[in-house]
């Protein structure tokens, strides 16, 4: 029993598919979830062969005898009840694939997650979607253009996605907290990862939606974040990576969207900064070139909601139609990708444990200039510190030969 069986879905069970409707089908659903070596995939197939989850949690330890295993024992129903009363002390709902307050685009998936739990407004996943990713030691520049993106998408009424990452992941969710926002974390929705966007994430909590498949109070871990990912592109109509290395995060975030027929675009970024290189290869292979919101609203068939529109298509139009199709039905941009980059662990400074940003500060100035030029006070906004305070950091690293100070009060990186 694997977490994964390609060719299994909502489409292999046997009869037409029901959320769980009484107590004791909810607690069925989230033991079989839960119970080691099931996956989502295998979730759906053992509900299509067993007819219910209680059926098939009786029938997982012959299962397992069966695949090798000496010793199985399902998910127990207390510590399944256990973790019900944590989601109910923290606020947190628990939503099952097929209740009306599931996200809609997530449910269109080959395997969607059985169960989802909750901790905001879900109604935000409900609304046109687009996940805007990227580096998490983002450039001046990088941060400057997820937080445009970000309050420019939402004043048309889009719900950014996220996962609430450093970097752009936290410059995005930032900007469009009051339009609206989603966040998928690889931990329980009730811990606060990265400790800087703790604060981030309280808001997060009661203004916006964070949403995650891992139980209440679990720290977030390496491999849950490929699955997280998933899940990011899973949830909106189109993926656009702000920054990105070749070998990053947001590239897989961006290949699970192609795979899920969802769009996939990107913005473009200098040649010379490594941070710009995954963004560059995939425009290079056929992502849709992002320059500013109004590119993502064009290639989505959107209309700002604060701009006069034209009289709307009636139904039974042709280009309304091709709009309002599943995301599955439309053709993706990108037509192919660069080749899987391996999945890297967690980088030492993003792992669970990591707290506030206590990199000296020339490090810090550095990380945020790229070769593009960035305005002086821009930076000094960026970094949170005075004209006084950096000067001394920004001549040394001059005088190194690190950056390079341009006409009008520009700096980049060389």
């Amino acid at each position: 029993m694997s977490g994964r069986h390609e060719g299994y879905g909502l489409f292999s069970l046997h009869t037409p598919f029901t959320p769980p409707t009484t107590e004791e089908d909810r607690l069925a659903w989230l033991r079989l979830i839960r119970s080691r070596r099931v996956g989502p995939a295998t979730f759906w197939r053992l509900l299509a062969e067993h007819g219910s989850a209680l059926a098939a949690i009786a029938a997982l330890p012959g299962l397992a005898r069966d695949a090798g295993l000496s010793s199985y024992d399902a998910y127990g129903e207390e510590a399944a009840r256990a973790e019900l009363r944590a989601g109910t002390r923290t606020g947190a709902r628990l939503i099952f694939r097929g209740a009306t307050d599931y996200p809609p685009l997530l449910a269109q998936l080959g395997d969607p997650p059985p169960v989802l739990w909750a901790l905001g407004q879900p109604a935000l996943a409900a609304r046109p979607t687009v996940a805007l990713v990227g580096a998490r030691n983002a450039s001046s520049l990088g941060l400057r253009m997820a937080r445009a993106l970000a309050e420019g998408l939402a004043a048309a009424g889009v719900t950014i996605v996220s996962g609430l990452a450093r970097g752009i992941d936290a410059a995005a969710h930032q900007a469009a907290l009051e339009g609206g926002t989603v966040a998928v974390v690889a931990g329980g929705v009730d811990m606060s990862w990265p400790v800087e966007n703790a604060g981030l994430a309280a808001r997060m909590r009661t203004e916006g939606l964070i949403l995650s498949e891992q139980p209440i109070g679990m720290d977030p871990q390496a491999r849950h974040f490929p699955q997280r990912n998933r899940l990011i592109s899973g949830l909106a109509r189109a993926t656009v990576v702000v920054e990105a290395a070749p070998q990053s995060g947001s590239l897989i975030t961006a290949r699970a969207a192609l795979d899920q027929g969802r769009e996939v675009m990107a913005v473009p970024g200098h040649p010379f900064d490594g941070r710009a290189g995954g963004s560059n290869l995939l425009l290079r292979d056929g992502a849709t070139l992002v320059r500013g919101a109004a590119d993502v609203l064009a290639a989505l068939g959107l209309v700002p909601e604060a701009a006069p529109a034209a009289k709307p298509a009636q139904a039974g139009d042709g280009e309304r139609a091709r709009h309002d199709a599943p995301p599955q039905a439309r053709p993706a941009t990108a037509r192919r990708l660069p080749a899987q980059p391996p999945a890297a662990p967690l980088p030492a400074s993003d792992s669970p444990a990591a707290g506030p940003d206590r990199r000296p500060l020339s490090r810090r100035i550095l990380d945020l200039l790229s070769a593009s030029p960035v305005a002086e006070d821009q930076l000094l906004r960026d970094l949170a510190v005075s004209p006084a305070d950096a000067a001394p950091d920004i001549l040394a690293l001059e005088l190194d030969g690190h950056l390079r100070r341009q006409p009008g009060g520009l700096l980049s990186r060389i």
